[in-house]
């Protein structure tokens, strides 16, 4: 590394703990915006939660056209829950993600990444009786994200987030 490369690391956005991370605003998809922009208040980090209240704050941000929002919520929920439910956490911040790549306009990313989560989510469901599915619809999920994948194939224009979201808890 150059010393150059140094002092621009020294000058970067630290958070209290002081880790690199940027202050730039952001839209409700997740892309930074120019400093001084309006942009969309952050989802803190690192909350904790109950399944149930990470369910329904997910499905609040899915139902404002905000994903990539909606995956924070459900990393929280994978990096700080059980370990024996990580994989559902973590297939379902997948959508998401599949998701805000699809809005953005990244047909081939989201295509990928829907079909990634879905089949986390697939193999979850196939799980033992009384394995915890905390009231989500996973099929109906894993349905939803391979229909929006071919969707993203067959057309790769941005779709509206609000509009192509999934109910977590509904028919997908």
């Amino acid at each position: 590394m150059t010393q150059d490369a140094g002092r621009r690391d020294d000058r970067r956005d630290r958070d209290e703990a002081g880790r690199a991370r940027s202050s730039r605003p952001r839209d409700g998809l997740g892309r930074p915006l120019p400093y001084g922009a309006a942009g969309v208040a952050r989802q803190p980090e690192g909350v904790v939660r109950t399944p149930g209240e990470t369910v329904a704050e997910a499905q609040r941000l899915l139902g404002r056209g905000m994903p990539f929002h909606a995956h924070e919520v459900f990393e929280d929920a994978w990096k700080s829950g059980p370990e024996e439910e990580r994989a559902l956490w973590r297939g379902l911040a997948q959508l998401a993600v599949g998701l805000t790549h699809g809005a953005r306009g990244n047909a081939k990313g989201g295509a990928l990444l829907l079909r990634r989560g879905a089949s986390v989510i697939e193999q979850w469901s196939a799980g033992p009786d009384g394995f915890r599915t905390h009231g989500l619809d996973l099929v109906g999920l894993a349905r939803w994200a391979y229909r929006l994948a071919e969707r993203l194939e067959a057309d790769p224009a941005p779709v509206d987030a609000a509009a192509h979201a999934p109910r977590l808890t509904g028919s997908g």
